[in-house]
């Protein structure tokens, strides 16, 4: 079954009750048994449902995986990735990752006991170098949140393997349409469900995909024990918005090809990160390992962050809000937003400056998201 195709059809039949050719929602607490000790596949949706069952056998296929467990947010889909691990493990992370991921490891699961080094992922030899006994995972987002730096998976997977390392990737911006990371051999995918998965701010969920056995029946328990589970109507708005991910995923990028250079000619832009652009750091690594750049567009004004706060403010069309990957253009401040609660000097040195601006290019003409950012620009 080619990608197209399995994005639509993939783990989806008929309604064998109905017929209907949409998954009906199960919005059910509890199952009848037919008798002590048997049920029908479900007897609590806590532990598994038929819509979120379905879900997670259409993510799992689309990103070429064979097991999906799905949560109730991104968020708590990290949290179960690191419930893997215990007491005195360590993890190497990238350190360019979502604020929140940074909020949870630094204020939350180091008081329960694991420790956390935090290296340029797109430089393998300080991965390397970063590596001790204790280290149990490597965490990786690629493309990252919010400086879209670009890591070679495959030279990930190949530490991992000489470590004898989890490899867990959150590819939540580039989507399997343009990624798929267990093909280069790393352990676990995540997604924020939130962003281009559903695409329509309707919901908030996330996804882990992996092809391990242990590591799905690890999920699933933890999936079932701490009950962070993604509603069966929010399952099914997710199934309804990903019949269309590789279209729309298609014009996001397009669009956002189109931005990017706009932004990158503009005498106002002093440098414009965009996977996509030959100018982009790795560039060629985004090109060897992805199909398509994704939307994601981080870019800096000359002004400094006084530009960069009158420009967000005087936008029209784009939306200022804290989320992405959706239909609408959205325009977000990460060191006000996103990563508010990463400490100042860390946002420096990991090179997220105060007057960062982070564009989420949506599927309006791009001809109307150009000239939004044009007269926004003149006043900056």
């Amino acid at each position: 079954m080619k990608f197209d195709t399995k994005v639509v059809r993939a783990g989806i039949i008929p309604d064998p009750t109905s017929g209907s050719i949409v998954p009906p929602i199960y919005e059910t607490a509890t199952y009848v048994l037919p008798e002590v000790g048997k049920d029908r596949g479900f007897d609590y949706t806590r532990s598994s449902n038929p819509t979120r069952q379905v879900l997670e056998e259409n993510l799992a296929a689309i990103e070429n995986g064979k097991y999906g467990v799905s949560f109730a947010s991104g968020m708590s889909a990290v949290d179960a990735a690191l419930k893997l691990l215990g007491s005195g493990d360590h993890v190497v992370s990238g350190d360019d990752v979502y604020g929140g991921v940074t909020r949870h490891f630094d204020n939350v699961l180091a008081r329960h006991g694991l420790e956390f080094t935090y290296v340029d992922s797109t430089d393998t030899e300080s991965v390397r170098a970063a590596i001790t006994s204790k280290t149990r995972m490597l965490w990786i987002e690629t493309p990252t949140n919010p400086l879209l730096k670009v890591t070679d998976l495959e030279a990930m997977a190949s530490i991992a393997r000489e470590h004898d390392l989890l490899l867990g990737v959150d590819s939540t911006f580039a989507t399997p349409v343009f990624l798929r990371p267990l093909e280069f051999g790393v352990d676990i995918v995540m997604h924020s469900t939130t962003k281009y998965l559903s695409g329509h701010n309707q919901i908030i969920g996330g996804i882990l995909v992996t092809n391990r056995q242990d590591i799905f029946e690890q999920m699933k328990y933890i999936q079932k024990t701490i009950g962070a589970v993604s509603s069966p109507f929010d399952c099914w708005l997710n199934l309804s918005g990903l019949k269309t991910l590789h279209l729309r995923m298609r014009r996001h990028e397009e669009s956002a090809m189109q931005v990017a250079q706009f932004l990158e000619s503009h005498d106002k832009i002093e440098r414009v990160l965009y996977p996509g652009l030959p100018s982009h750091p790795q560039h060629a690594v985004a090109k060897a390992q992805m199909s398509g750049f994704s939307g994601m567009i981080t870019f800096e004004l000359t002004g400094g962050t006084e530009a960069g706060k009158t420009l967000m403010n005087n936008v029209q069309l784009c939306g200022l809000a804290e989320s992405l990957g959706s239909v609408e253009t959205m325009i977000t401040h990460p060191a006000s937003m996103t990563h508010v609660d990463v400490p100042l000097a860390d946002r420096h040195k990991r090179g997220l400056t105060d007057g960062l601006v982070r564009l989420s290019v949506g599927i309006e003409d791009v001809e109307d998201i150009i000239s939004d950012l044009e007269q926004a620009l003149t006043q900056a």
